[in-house]
């Protein structure tokens, strides 16, 4: 769940009647429908994409990564950005970069120019992702209100991320994989208009600077890492280039923690490491996000290379995963304002752990109940652990610092998105439909070793919620 607005201080509250500012709840969730969408509905995409484009798991671990990556990189700067040029403005920029991003896409004629373009795209998501929520939160400043709002916030993510395969499925089984990206522009058309009539401008009182050189070494970092998770299986682990990569990642990371730890307003608040409950939760959001792409890809590739089932099919598998995320969302929120982020972070972690554990044997010929049961559990811990992770990430902390913390646990989800493709297809690149399933094994295991994470980091959480300022984390 991306709940974060910029890192900057507290926003200006606006006094607009209750329709006008459900309205631009409603405005802003439909921004965050369709990012969420666009980070999940490709994958169920990915072998139609190589069929149409003549590529390979490689060139397809990119198409998808591209996107996560750029995202994951920009998150924080386009909320830095928005708060100094207006949030409605940097808003609109994003839908219409991503709007355009996707005719690209669509038009695409070879994988190098849809995996720029999807990279592109990944820009125009980061000014909506934080900065539409920057814009509700200006909107609500009634705490209580502005709760319900993050709620519903929370539900269309969730709920977003799991309807894309089923999305995908749906319109490949009438279309080709470029109606993927032609879906957005209606979408897109429909916000740009309902922004322009009623979202209103806002900035912070003191926007924050712009950290370029943090900027540089943080996408530095993570194309290091991603890069050398996709390429590795092709160009071999311990080959000259996979060294540089390392190299390459390590200097970048060694640069970004000394940049960061002299300037003034740093990209990202590094401090707020030295916090073990903050940092437990900002693993926790890479591990969620690992298991939940290893999962969905793994699920796509499987079903249709190794069992044969259409994209439709294979979309509507995931059916069971997305019903236990969109129950289980509203139901961990509660638990969370109630008994604090404890209770909800353990049961996370103990079904995505199940879920993970069911598959660890899987064959051709698994039953189709055990792999819907294992579906539905992982759906389950997905549902019950964003909420917590949250609001571990800004308990104790000033108000003035929540939105730091948001945007970092925001920004981890994405980094753990990008990992957990890079990773899953790294695992089966090159095998063929036979041998899928032994070769996807480890991957199993590595979903039940996040769901492990997620129980370690549920005993370093406080059993409740601090008292630093009434309703935080749910402002944030």
């Amino acid at each position: 769940m991306t709940t974060t607005t910029s890192p900057t201080t507290q926003p200006v509250p606006l006094t607009l009647s209750a329709r006008r500012r459900w309205t631009v709840l409603a405005v802003c969730c439909l921004s965050m429908f369709l990012v969420g969408l666009d980070t999940t509905i490709v994958n169920v995409g990915l072998p139609a994409i190589g069929r149409g484009l003549d590529v390979g798991t490689r060139g397809l671990e990119w198409t998808a990564d591209a996107y996560t990556l750029v995202l994951a990189s920009l998150l924080i700067s386009s909320g830095a950005l928005a708060d100094r040029f207006g949030r409605r403005r940097v808003f609109q920029c994003g839908l219409v970069v991503f709007g355009a991003a996707s005719l690209v896409c669509a038009l695409a004629p070879s994988v190098g120019l849809l995996i720029v373009a999807r990279a592109v795209q990944g820009v125009g998501a980061s000014m909506l992702s934080p900065v539409a929520l920057a814009i509700v939160v200006n909107a609500m400043p009634d705490p209580k209100e502005r709760a319900q709002a993050i709620g519903v916030w929370a539900s269309v993510f969730g709920l977003s991320m799991a309807a894309g395969p089923v999305t995908g499925g749906a319109l490949l089984a009438g279309l080709d994989w470029r109606a993927l990206f032609w879906i957005n522009a209606p979408v897109i058309a429909a916000a740009l208009l309902l922004s322009a009539v009623f979202v209103p401008e806002s900035r912070a009182r003191r926007a924050r600077r712009l950290d370029l050189p943090g900027q540089v070494l943080l996408t530095m970092v993570l194309a290091a890492v991603v890069g050398v998770l996709i390429e590795g299986p092709r160009i071999g682990w311990t080959s000259p280039a996979a060294l540089a990569g390392y190299a390459g990642a390590v200097v970048a990371a060694a640069g970004f923690v000394r940049v960061e730890s002299r300037r003034p307003e740093p990209l990202m608040d590094l401090p707020l490491f030295g916090r073990p409950v903050f940092t437990g939760a900002v693993v926790g959001a890479v591990a969620v996000f690992v298991a939940l792409n290893v999962t969905l890809l793994l699920n796509t590739l499987y079903l249709q290379h190794t069992r044969g089932w259409t994209p439709l099919a294979a979309g509507v598998a995931t059916l069971p995963l997305a019903l236990g995320a969109t129950v289980c969302a509203p139901w961990s929120g509660r638990m969370v304002g109630r008994a604090g982020p404890r209770l909800p972070l353990l049961l996370a972690g103990g079904f995505i752990t199940v879920g993970g554990l069911c598959l660890v044997r899987l064959t051709p010929h698994t039953s189709v109940l055990l792999l819907l049961a294992a579906y539905v559990l992982i759906g389950i811990g997905f549902g019950f652990a964003n909420a917590p992770i949250t609001n571990t990430a800004v308990n104790g902390l000033p108000p003035a610092r929540a939105g730091v913390a948001g945007a970092i646990t925001s920004t981890a989800r994405q980094i753990g998105s990008a990992l957990g493709i890079a990773i899953a297809g790294g695992l089966v690149t090159g095998t063929g439909p036979a041998g899928l399933a032994h070769a996807s094994r480890p991957g199993w295991i590595l979903v039940a070793a996040c769901g492990v994470l997620l129980l370690l980091v549920a005993h370093v959480s406080r059993p409740k919620q601090a008292t630093t300022g009434p309703a935080a984390p749910q402002a944030r």
